[in-house]
């Protein structure tokens, strides 16, 4: 498959999700995927869910309890958030959209930029 021109972006992307899963949420997903598609940044991490976690999601509440505990976290590192996504590709983040899925374990963000990540051909 070839190579999308912000290959080398969408690779330092994934890589530092993964660091930032490890060192602010105490574990690091099972695998990262980013696409970059003009302004738009979009990141899928595979298996972030914590054995834990993952018995809690087998019922109605213990879904709610851990989507509002991730939701929860993930707006205490918003600031980190845009900043990983800021220096790797040297534009600002306008905005942040983002889920998990309990039953799956992925999450998935979704970043808009203020323009397409500098220094790359479209």
């Amino acid at each position: 498959m070839p190579r999308s021109p912000y290959g080398r972006i969408e690779d330092e992307l994934a890589k530092a999700f993964v660091v930032f899963e490890k060192e602010y949420m105490g574990r690091g997903p099972k695998e990262a995927t980013c696409h970059v598609i003009g302004d738009l940044v979009l990141v899928r991490l595979n298996g972030v869910l914590t054995p834990a976690e993952q018995h809690l999601a087998k019922n109605p509440e213990g879904i709610d309890l851990v989507k509002k505990m991730r939701t929860n976290l993930i707006e205490g590192a918003k600031e980190l958030v845009y900043t990983v996504v800021e220096d790797v590709t040297r534009r600002r983040v306008v905005a942040m959209h983002t889920d998990l899925s309990t039953q799956t374990g992925e999450r998935i963000f979704v970043f808009t930029l203020d323009g397409p990540p500098q220094g790359c051909a479209p």
